[in-house]
């Protein structure tokens, strides 16, 4: 693909394009009016959003069988992604993984920095640089804030661009995860997504998952979010900002049993502690933010309870089998947003929704 004026009317310093607010920098990853890199949860509106959703169904109906199923893997089947995936990953990469090959489009991987040059000395940047000479797309997760965004910043001013996808950076923004977070809303809501009341608990501080999704919810009418957390671990200042600037009515908490009736859906999160740096996670009793088999009767018929997963002992394993626990199928999910995606970012969405 080649540089278009948005890639290219841009700062040739780093700094001083990641210094600029952000709605500045969407833009530049952006191409013919499309999103070209998915790096932020803000790339997204209620319009494409709903596109996004529609497609995913759509492919859903039609991979049905296996005459829509090789139609699909006709669509790209000329088409090369690069997996790099350097920080761990069980979900994220498989539903991508099997997105692509849905689609048709082969793939490579790395998921150790050790299988590459970088440990002869290769920068991180020149490491990504090589993989776009072979591959079309690069869908990218990193444990370095801001190198996803770097990378594609990059990667749009050369002569080779390749779309980026953030498939979790830091802990930052995992748009992606709040993508499917949010078709599983919708799902579970038969597309009524206004006037909805959303708790998200656990370590909200370093979660990048509730960030993103918390973005994505600015796109629907009368949501309010309520954040369970120990005070530790609150919502950082960033994102409750953003709230305010757009009257999104909000409210801090560390009694979880207080807002189970309230919920339309509950979202769950472990505790953070890869992001310790003297084990200060230790220190905090989390017992408080666990879902029990008990609380089921505390909270609404129809209230849908969430998590990005992986769980360790913030839902009792007896909770699964609730029907009102959609974490499975939202795990599911996950496979056909980012497959509605890629095909959004090559442009062969028509196809899938007509099917």
């Amino acid at each position: 693909m080649k540089r278009t004026p948005e890639m290219t009317s841009v700062s040739s310093d780093w700094e001083s394009f990641h210094a600029t607010d952000i709605s500045e920098r969407l833009p530049f990853f952006a191409k013919d009016g499309r999103i070209y890199d998915c790096l932020f949860a803000q790339q997204f509106d209620r319009a494409l959003l709903t596109h996004l959703f529609e497609t995913a169904d759509a492919l859903r109906g039609l991979t049905a069988t296996k005459e829509g199923m090789d139609y699909a893997g006709s669509l790209l089947s000329h088409a090369r992604a690069m997996l790099y995936f350097v920080q761990p990953s069980t979900r994220t990469f498989l539903s991508f993984l099997n997105a692509c090959h849905i689609l048709g489009i082969r793939t490579s991987e790395i998921r150790d920095t050790s299988t590459s040059s970088e440990v002869k000395g290769e920068s991180p940047e020149d490491t990504v640089r090589t993989f776009s000479s072979y591959v079309d797309m690069i869908i990218m997760r990193h444990p370095t804030p801001g190198f996803v965004e770097k990378t594609a910043w990059l990667m749009n001013r050369t002569n080779r661009p390749v779309p980026i996808i953030n498939g979790g950076s830091g802990k930052d923004q995992h748009p992606t995860q709040a993508l499917l977070d949010t078709y599983t809303l919708y799902r579970s809501f038969k597309g009524n997504m206004d006037n909805r009341k959303i708790a998200m608990v656990g370590d909200l501080k370093r979660g990048r998952t509730v960030r993103s999704l918390t973005y994505l919810m600015r796109n629907y009418r009368n949501i309010t979010l309520y954040f369970v957390s120990p005070k530790q671990f609150r919502m950082e200042p960033d994102i409750l900002d953003f709230l305010k600037r757009h009257d999104m009515p909000f409210i801090e908490t560390e009694d979880f049993r207080s807002v189970m009736g309230e919920a339309d859906a509950i979202y769950m999160t472990r505790i953070q502690d890869e992001h310790d740096k003297a084990g200060e996670s230790r220190a905090v009793d989390y017992s408080p933010f666990h879902f029990r088999a008990e609380h089921l009767k505390l909270i609404g018929k129809n209230c849908v309870i969430m998590h990005p997963l992986p769980r360790r002992h913030e839902i009792e394993v007896t909770v699964d089998d609730d029907p009102r626990a959609v974490f499975w199928r939202q795990e599911r999910n996950g496979m056909w947003a980012r497959a509605a995606l890629i095909s959004y970012i090559f442009g062969v969405d028509g196809k899938i929704r007509k099917g």
